[in-house]
């Protein structure tokens, strides 16, 4: 082999190997199952991350806990444990508050909000309470604002159903509002509720339609009441440290695959809700869609319950709501 020869193959190996090391891993942990709405679309996501940065990142899903439990995605992600998770806001419980702000009884049915969402001056708000907190956020994923309270014995449809059930919780203030129907909530990951249906260490729980179906809850439950009591989302986020060292082309591919997905997130839900009723029943059991008069009812109760915990606990509750409040007209 002559020097000159030598020399362009010891250059293209090095360009190989350089190319190879600009990739790199991200790791990315969730709660779902494979089947569940958002779960597919943080699929559809990370294959979107990888096209826009040229192959700089190689995204990693482990869902269903496969990785790490959804108790520990957002000190696993701060801690640089492992680069990325996606968590649902109950899981910012105490930690954070205001991210469970969409769990006010009845306050958040209009879907306008969640379309605007990405970019707006609420997300930029949480996001930088979240910096504050030790993660860098990428992706907001509206999942659903149709829910059901689930029961293996009777409907849920008046306050006074709820007497004495274990149900299962979300947040301290939302547990407030449960606790003033009368029932004993327990918070837990959604990964886990199940189990306690099944063995009946829980009595009930709230989850969205949608994944009432996708978690088969009907396997274990057979009372359904839907009521459009809480919005539900989860969000992405990556650690800061891991995030500096991207290059700007990396960054800018996390930035635009994550509107991208907002928008798809919105409309999987839109199609879910649609159809979750109608999946429910086809699984044999009772469902019930409560009526006007019904939610107000139990509005009246849970609410103020809301108000006085969420109030007292969180700072900058009321101008969030009002940068929330902006949404519900904006085009």
């Amino acid at each position: 082999m002559t020097i000159l020869t030598k020399t362009l193959s010891l250059a293209a190996t090095l360009a190989l190997t350089t190319g190879a090391a600009q990739a790199v891993d991200m790791r990315c942990s969730h709660q779902l199952p494979p089947a569940h709405a958002v779960a597919q679309v943080i699929d559809r996501w990370a294959a979107e991350v990888e096209r826009l940065s040229d192959g700089e990142i190689d995204v990693q899903i482990f869902g269903a806990d496969s990785l790490v439990g959804a108790g520990e995605n957002i000190t696993s992600v701060a801690r640089g444990d492992i680069e990325c998770a996606f968590s649902v806001q109950f899981q910012w419980g105490r930690t954070l508050p205001i991210m469970t702000v969409t769990t006010a009884p009845y306050a958040f049915a209009d879907m306008n909000i969640w379309r605007n969402w990405d970019g707006s001056a609420a997300a930029n708000f949480l996001e930088d309470r979240l910096r504050e907190r030790g993660v860098e956020n990428v992706v907001w994923l509206f999942q659903t604002n149709d829910s059901v309270f689930t029961s293996n014995d009777h409907l849920l449809a008046a306050p006074e159903d709820f007497a004495g059930m274990r149900l299962r919780g979300l947040t301290p203030a939302f547990d407030a509002s449960l606790a003033a129907l009368g029932a004993a909530p327990t918070a837990m990951p959604g990964s886990e509720v199940y189990q306690a249906l099944a063995t009946g260490t829980l009595d009930g729980a709230i989850t969205g339609t949608d994944a009432a179906v996708s978690r088969r809850y009907y396997e274990v439950q057979d009372y359904f009441t839907v009521v459009p009591v809480i919005s539900v989302f989860f969000h992405g986020y990556v650690n800061p440290g891991f995030y500096a060292g991207l290059s700007d082309t990396a960054r800018a591919a996390l930035d635009e695959a994550g509107s991208a997905a907002a928008g798809w997130a919105v409309e999987a839900a839109e199609a879910g809700m649609a159809q979750a009723v109608d999946d429910l029943r086809a699984h044999d059991v009772t469902v019930e869609v409560l009526t006007d008069e019904q939610n107000a009812a139990l509005e009246a109760v849970m609410r103020p319950a809301f108000d006085a915990a969420f109030g007292s606990e969180v700072e900058g509750a009321a101008e969030l709501l009002g940068l929330i409040d902006q949404l519900r007209s904006a085009n």
